[in-house]
């Protein structure tokens, strides 16, 4: 393990100066598996649609700690007691909440790693650096899976009102310039306590809380269901899942060592062992782009136009609708494609298909936001607050979508 311990700052462009705490949360940011997320962008193929959405893993996994430094912060001043041992554990486990996270978001776990969501991932990778760390990260994992005495420590973690979307929503509206998600996240912070063991909101706090929710909402389908986000992210899942396809069939792709390790080997949590954890380390943004320039000029019709579309950003045509997709406009499209390039029904549906969409801003009975009153009744925010569009916020809505190609390929 590396000794050295020079670097105390990071300069934050949202909150300035972020200080590292300790040597032990050092080292951690110094290893190979967090530097990685360097490598992975925040927002996968979202800078299609806004083109400074170029932040990435590393840059809100700092931000995260370092809201969850001034959370500890405040609660101490209000008289909640968390030792030092315990504010370690908060620390490292939103530190490394995200380690686990593949190449562009979510389109790993949609295509060639089955399965096996990233949160699963980031749970081997910890439990693999607390071997590495003489297990000083035993605490921040059982904090990490919620098994933690103290149930408003692991909501800090993981819940609707975490580190986690507290930075990301703030982070995110930053770099995309897309006002609406700027959350005062420090106000929100500033007005958190916790009663019975459970996080609470001061009453002071709750027009922060709709404004968080709204700005949820807002986000969602302004920028993370952004239609041509959405586009991109299906053309991303279906490159991997031909490249796979065409590999397992023994076809000869350029690409690199850990890319073609999952491309050659079906993995799922019975086959997810320290060597495939390993690679993993190995495979970021770059293997994929690197790849997708290779496979542009492939003879396989489908897998070069799949990557021809997300390279030059000449993506399918998307239209989204309140109402389900009729199989017959559907099956028009493939039709259509299937004569004009004498492909397949099966090789038409990579550029024809249909999907939905659900936000829900605010889930009712699921780690709810809970106000606290001056008298110390302790309601939702659903029933406490006067804003009436929140009970509509709690409902989730559905979209409906059908991509097929523009003129030509």
């Amino acid at each position: 393990m590396h000794t050295k311990n020079k670097l105390k700052i990071f300069n934050d462009p949202i909150y300035g100066f972020i200080t590292i705490p300790n040597s032990l949360i050092f080292e951690l940011i110094e290893h190979r598996y967090f530097q990685r997320l360097r490598r992975i962008t925040q927002m996968g193929l979202s800078y299609l649609v806004y083109p400074g959405a170029h932040h990435t893993r590393f840059h809100h996994a700092l931000g995260s700690m370092h809201l969850m430094q001034n959370v500890v912060r405040i609660l101490r001043f209000k008289g909640v007691t968390i030792s030092e041992d315990e504010e370690n554990a908060l620390l490292i486990a939103i530190l490394l909440h995200d380690i686990g996270h593949g190449p562009f978001s979510h389109a790993m776990e949609h295509s060639i790693v089955k399965g096996v969501s990233h949160e699963e991932i980031s749970l081997l990778f910890m439990q693999k650096l607390n071997t590495e760390f003489n297990s000083n990260l035993t605490l921040a994992i059982k904090v990490f899976k919620g098994k933690y005495h103290r149930k408003f420590m692991c909501q800090l973690i993981s819940s609707q009102l975490d580190m986690d979307r507290s930075d990301y929503l703030k982070r995110d509206s930053f770099y995309t310039g897309v006002s609406e998600g700027n959350i005062n996240s420090a106000h929100l912070i500033t007005m958190l306590n916790v009663v019975e063991d459970e996080l609470v909101v001061e009453e002071k706090g709750i027009y922060s809380v709709e404004r968080f929710l709204t700005a949820r909402r807002l986000m969602y389908w302004q920028v993370y269901l952004h239609k041509t986000s959405l586009v991109a992210e299906q053309l991303m899942i279906r490159v991997l899942q031909r490249a796979k396809e065409l590999t397992l069939k023994g076809a000869t792709l350029i690409t690199s060592k850990a890319l073609l390790y999952f491309l050659k080997n079906e993995i799922t949590h019975d086959t997810f062992n320290d060597f495939t954890l390993e690679t993993y380390a190995n495979l970021d943004d770059f293997d994929i782009i690197s790849a997708m320039k290779e496979w542009q000029i492939h003879d396989d019709f489908v897998l070069s136009n799949l990557c021809q579309m997300i390279i030059n950003r000449d993506l399918l045509k998307i239209e989204i609708k309140n109402d389900q997709i009729n199989n017959d406009k559907l099956n028009k499209h493939i039709t259509n494609l299937m004569h004009k390039y004498n492909v397949t029904n099966y090789e038409a549906s990579f550029f024809v298909f249909k999907g939905e969409v659900t936000n829900q801003a605010y889930q009712l009975n699921n780690q709810n936001i809970n106000i606290l009153f001056n008298t110390g009744k302790v309601i939702d925010i659903v029933d406490a607050s006067d804003h009436l569009n929140l009970k509509v916020l709690s409902k989730p809505v559905t979209k409906y979508y059908i991509c097929y190609p523009k003129d030509k390929l």
